[in-house]
């Protein structure tokens, strides 16, 4: 291919022709940018993981968002890709079960079905008997049941990403084969500049869709993109005779305990898949070599023979016969086995759609997403758990390559509800960690941080305690609610995110990307939202005002990289200064109707409501330190937020327990946070996404008429196809569900649970949903699908835990005599 053949501009250039690269330029393309769009491979497409990946795709998974992407890419390969362009994906849609032997997994099933009803998936739990009817072949001994998803099925990996490519030329996209990228470079325009073997490009947006080059080329940016390569197994049996005369292919079978994999026809021959839960195997940990092309690598039976020989016990007809074909390829894992779909961090367009482990069952949905981020500016799923900005700084090489080996060990384990990965941990300790550590927190890992979830008394382990139905934790966590409801608590918060923001325009830029009032007098705060261009949520943040031209702003610990982005965005012509603090800056929450009298003990300012007004801020002195006070809480209590530089901790965190004491102050974690937010009705993570604006979650009481703010036109919107609501629902005293759950009006589905959780102080279940309008019009009955059956559930129109809001307002003279 000549030079002359690569343009020198393009709107968009994607580098990588697998399925991850390919699916993007077709939904590019699709979404109106084709003509714009330049996709280079270095070799033949498909020709790094995506041609020997084994192309199952199921309906069974318990991620929401997952779940969508999983429907969309089955429509996809089931029909309509091939009626658009005419070519060819060898679709076969012979369903599949995913086997359960315990009762662990039954509940994990039967959690996945509630999540499956929900969107309105062909699912259902069967017993051993349906699968025997299915699949005479497979010895299911010991089997309790199984999940069936008659639509499921596998398709030819290289086909489909033939015929995305065929669609994506058809609507103008160019793919230009053999003509390898070197290097890729921002100018100072802002633009990229993408070096070849057949001379330069230039582009307004960059994609890395590079597979297991990703990280390598990330570096060329000055990227660190955390994935590494692991090596996985599949084994092609000889002609299996039983297999000649049938008319219908099997069922995959998907065997997490016994096999760890999967086992399936492969024409008249068996496939067999295994991800061994020992001693995982990486390869180019610095760099895959650039001569790479369908490589494969010598099987290691040695590794794989626990899970293989179970396989030939549970598929006998197996046996006696041969391996035909061994594949043993290399796919990216990325720490915590989630893609990379979204914005690079710290950089403008440059685009990340690598460190996908399943590149066929997920790939195409998540790149029609990840086009409509780039070209409307937000995705239409929630993008959370894909967002290449999650991870900071401390993942780093080392660290990669620990979580990819530990997530490559989960591929087929129980998905249970919180689940912790240990791995590489811990990564950035507070001050306090090892006081808290002694005192018996059991932490999880949030940006790095090290948070406390809940703290071990005398009788339950220190430990995490897996399942689907409530456990010994739910009575700490119960424990822990009361203290801080009667009493006092104190709970280690140095994950926030904590920025500042200051400068000449540090009051405008922030006006402008915030829809509610900003903080007016020095000293004040205020709760707001900043939003993308089609009004949908980029995050919700506390602004405290500090002085006339410096604003501390506070989010959650994973929006740290999204608010700096966004802060860089939209700062042009503005004079101001942007420092992230969170690795300086520690802070503690104390909540309780003792709150002030603990916090009076440690200070001489004074507390009450006519000195320290209801969401203020003042810096105070505790132990000889400066601390900034904040009057707020998500408890839903009287109590302060309290932020200092790290050297401070220690000593404060030791005067808060000293004073304490007195009034039986406990310490906290993070589930009885989220216990107490839900109590109070306020909403988190889970229903402030990018899926949404502040009309459909139901929070436009934080937004201002009289102002102007980015996103303002489509955030107002009142032609609502979805909105947040707050339910109550009946308990059974042992599951409480997990989010997902599909909600029902009068028998119909007409929603789905974003957060759930069991209320301990009101004994009810608690949850937000969003819900067709109609659904969520205050005092309505509805069903909530929880682990496969219905439970009773109304909508709230107010708080269940202090409707009024009254407690945290407290003044000092209302508090009774000691």
């Amino acid at each position: 291919m000549s030079k002359h053949q690569l343009p020198g501009h393009a709107r968009v250039v994607i580098v990588g022709g697998g399925v991850m690269g390919v699916g993007l330029a077709y939904h590019l393309a699709h979404e109106g940018w084709g003509p714009d769009t330049v996709l280079l491979e270095k070799a033949e497409l498909t020709s790094g993981s995506t041609w020997h990946a084994a192309g199952q795709i199921t309906h069974s998974t318990s991620s929401f968002s997952l779940g969508k992407c999983v429907d969309y890419n089955i429509g996809l390969y089931a029909g309509a890709l091939e009626a658009e362009t005419g070519q060819a994906v060898t679709w076969h849609g012979c369903g599949s079960f995913r086997l359960a032997y315990s009762e662990d997994e039954m509940d994990w099933l039967r959690h996945t079905l509630s999540v499956g009803r929900s969107l309105g998936f062909n699912i259902e739990l069967v017993g051993p008997e349906r699968v025997a009817e299915l699949h005479p072949f497979y010895n299911l001994e010991g089997v309790l049941g199984a999940l069936h998803t008659p639509d499921d099925g596998h398709v030819d990996p290289t086909n489909v990403t033939m015929a995305m490519a065929a669609g994506a030329r058809a609507k103008g996209a160019r793919i230009i084969r053999r003509c390898r990228a070197t290097n890729i470079t921002q100018a100072p325009s802002g633009e990229w500049v993408v070096e070849t073997e057949q001379g330069t490009i230039t582009c307004e947006h960059v994609v890395n869709a590079g597979g297991t080059y990703a990280r390598q080329m990330g570096e060329w940016s000055g990227l660190q993109l955390p994935m590494t390569s692991m090596t996985h197994h599949y084994f092609v049996t000889d002609e299996v005779p039983e297999f000649r005369d049938l008319e219908t292919e099997l069922p995959v079978i998907r065997d997490d305990r016994k096999v760890s994999g999967y086992i399936r026809m492969e024409q008249k021959k068996g496939l067999i898949g295994i991800y061994e839960k020992a001693n995982p195997n990486t390869v180019w940990e610095d760099h895959c070599p650039w001569e790479a092309e369908n490589e494969l690598f010598a099987p290691d039976y040695d590794r794989v023979m626990p899970w293989l020989e179970e396989s030939l016990n549970r598929m006998p007809i197996f046996a006696e016969l041969g391996i035909s074909r061994d594949v043993h390829g290399a796919i990216s894992h990325p720490p915590d086995g989630n893609p990379l779909i979204g914005p690079a961090p710290g950089v403008r367009n440059y685009w990340c759609c690598c460190g996908t482990q399943i590149g066929i069952g997920w790939g195409p949905g998540l790149t029609r997403e990840l086009a409509r981020w780039m070209v409307h500016g937000a995705a239409d799923i929630s993008m959370r758990e894909y967002d290449p900005r999650r991870f900071g700084a401390y993942a780093d090489k080392d660290w990669q390559v620990i979580k990819a080996k530990e997530d490559y060990c989960l591929r087929h384990e129980i998905p249970f509800p919180h689940f912790n990965r240990l791995a590489g941990r811990p990564v950035k300790p507070s001050p306090l960690y090892d006081t808290l550590k002694a005192k018996g927190a059991v932490f999880e890992e949030v940006y790095g941080f090290e948070r406390p979830r809940w703290f071990a008394t005398e009788g339950v382990a220190q430990e995490d305690h897996y399942s689907f139905r409530r456990t010994a934790v739910d009575d700490v966590v119960a424990a822990e609610v009361k203290a801080v409801r009667e009493r006092v608590g104190i709970m280690d918060v140095t994950a926030f995110t904590k920025v500042l923001v200051e400068g000449q325009g540090a009051y405008e830029l922030l006006d402008r990307l915030t829809a509610n009032r900003m903080p007016q007098k020095v000293g004040s705060i205020t709760l707001t939202h900043m939003l993308n261009r089609r009004g949908r949520i980029e995050l919700e943040t506390t602004i405290v005002r500090m002085a006339e031209d410096r604003f501390y702003l506070v989010c959650a610990a994973f929006f740290e990289q999204r608010l700096l982005d966004h802060l860089a965005a939209h700062r042009e012509g503005v004079e101001v200064t942007v420092t992230a603090l969170s690795d300086q800056w520690g802070a503690l929450s104390l909540n309780g109707p003792k709150a002030r009298s603990v916090l009076q003990g440690c200070t001489s300012a004074r507390l009450d409501n006519g000195a320290f007004r209801w969401l203020s801020a003042q810096q105070i002195e505790i132990a000889g330190h400066s601390v900034w006070a904040f009057r707020m809480s998500y408890a839903g209590e009287l109590g302060w937020e309290l932020h200092m530089p790290f050297d401070a901790m220690s000593d404060v965190y030791a005067a808060l327990w000293a004073a304490g004491e007195a009034f039986g102050i406990a310490d906290y974690g993070s589930f009885a946070m989220n216990v107490m937010r839900m109590e109070k009705g306020f909403k988190g993570a889970g229903e402030l996404t990018n899926e949404v604006t502040l009309a459909e979650a139901d929070v436009l009481r934080f937004a201002r008429t009289d102002k102007s703010y980015l996103g303002k036109e489509q955030t107002l919107n009142t032609d609502l196809p979805w909105v947040c609501a707050y339910l109550e629902i009946e308990p059974d005293g042992e599951i409480d569900g997990h989010g997902g759950e599909a909600v029902l009006l009068g028998g119909e589905v007409v929603g789905s649970i974003a957060s759930i959780v069991f209320g301990h102080t009101v004994g009810k279940i608690l949850a937000f949903a969003y819900v067709k309008p109609r659904a969520a019009v205050p005092g309505t009955g509805l069903e909530i699908v929880i682990h496969g059956a219905a439970r009773a559930a109304r909508v709230l129109g107010e708080p269940a835990y202090d409707p009024q809001s009254l407690l945290p307002r407290m003044d000092a003279v209302a508090e009774p005599a000691e």
